[in-house]
């Protein structure tokens, strides 16, 4: 979350108590700060409104959840045209991207991804009411690798759960684009879910392993990213299929003449082609590539002449002087060269 969404909800806070001392109770000072808190928050559809008003706990972490799938959706595209910047710029919970392309496919898995590990990780440290530790491996003995549950598995099913009802909730309209949003936020999950792992503890005297507890935790963002990266890269390109009775499309199948094959539940997907995000455009959230730093010399995304789109590019010239080869001379003194770089950097036109 950014430090000023934190510095305006601290403030809010600060008013809440106000009232708290003023009213004397808790339950009214509860219902109005979730009504006040809820209302304020740009981009939450009817829905979502409605879990914030009945979980005003559960926002702050849903809304750092998005955020780190904002960030990591930067970190994954940072040499990419389409650098995900667009995201977040107006709220911390997105701006949609209105064409249906393979970046918008990544947007909202990262995104449910995202959602559901930081609600997992709020339960086991405690954070989060109405949820804990994975309550179904306490104490249970694995005859077969040798060990027992033991500490804090993270309840990665509520996490999960709980993302699909505010995270999918958005989803209202019956078209190929809600479809497609919902098969991809459920890519995401799946990444998780399939991402956890186990961690073991060994006990015994002196460093030995006569007993061994384990328990699940959840993998880093870093690792979602770049699952669901290469997953982005193998997206398929798909169409809707609708119903016999009406228009409206019930299911969606891979985009190839006489094929009638679903995508597989693990496949990302889109419904249009991407467009070049060469220059600044909010329908299609590209920011454009003017100004954005290049490679002169690099055949990949981030070369000059790809990122650039053809326009060119500029030359900046910079020098940088430091102290090094620093000795220690007895006593007590330090001396050192003086060292100088040039370098240049590109940005495009």
């Amino acid at each position: 979350m950014s430090r000023k969404t934190r510095r305006w909800l601290f403030h809010l806070f600060i008013s809440l108590g106000l009232f708290y001392l003023k009213l004397g109770g808790l339950s009214t000072v509860v219902a109005l700060g979730a009504g006040i808190i809820c209302n304020k928050i740009p981009g939450l559809a009817p829905r979502q409104r409605t879990i914030c008003q009945s979980r005003p706990d559960a926002i702050i972490v849903i809304g750092e959840g998005v955020q780190m799938a904002i960030n990591e959706c930067q970190f994954q595209f940072r040499h990419s045209r389409w650098n995900c910047s667009a995201l977040g710029e107006r709220t911390v919970f997105g701006k949609e991207l209105r064409v249906g392309s393979k970046e918008a496919a990544f947007t909202y898995a990262i995104i449910a991804a995202g959602v559901a590990h930081a609600v997992t990780a709020a339960c086991s440290q405690g954070t989060l009411s109405g949820c804990g530790c994975d309550v179904e491996k306490q104490g249970l003995y694995n005859h077969q690798e040798g060990w027992k549950w033991g500490g804090c598995s993270a309840d990665i099913l509520f996490g999960l759960d709980f993302s699909k009802v505010f995270v999918d909730s958005r989803e209202i309209k019956q078209n190929a684009r809600t479809l497609m949003n919902l098969h991809n936020n459920e890519v995401g999950r799946k990444v998780l879910k399939k991402g956890m792992h186990v961690e073991c503890k060994c006990h015994g005297v002196s460093g030995s392993c006569t007993t061994k507890t384990c328990w699940t935790t959840l993998p880093k963002i870093r690792q979602l990213g770049f699952t669901l990266k290469d997953k982005y890269n193998l997206a398929v390109h798909v169409e809707p299929v609708p119903a016999s009775r009406n228009k409206r499309p019930t299911f969606l199948k891979i985009k190839k003449p006489h094929s009638y094959r679903k995508p597989m539940d693990t496949e990302m997907v889109f419904i249009e082609r991407s467009p070049n995000y060469c220059e600044a455009d909010s329908r299609t959230g590209s920011a454009g590539t003017q100004g954005r730093l290049c490679n002169k010399t690099a055949q990949q995304p981030n070369s000059c002449d790809l990122m650039c789109c053809g326009r060119g590019y500029n030359t900046h010239q910079y020098s940088r002087v430091w102290q090094c080869n620093c000795k220690f001379l007895w006593c007590c003194h330090v001396k050192c060269n003086t060292c100088s770089e040039r370098t240049e950097v590109y940005t495009c036109k």
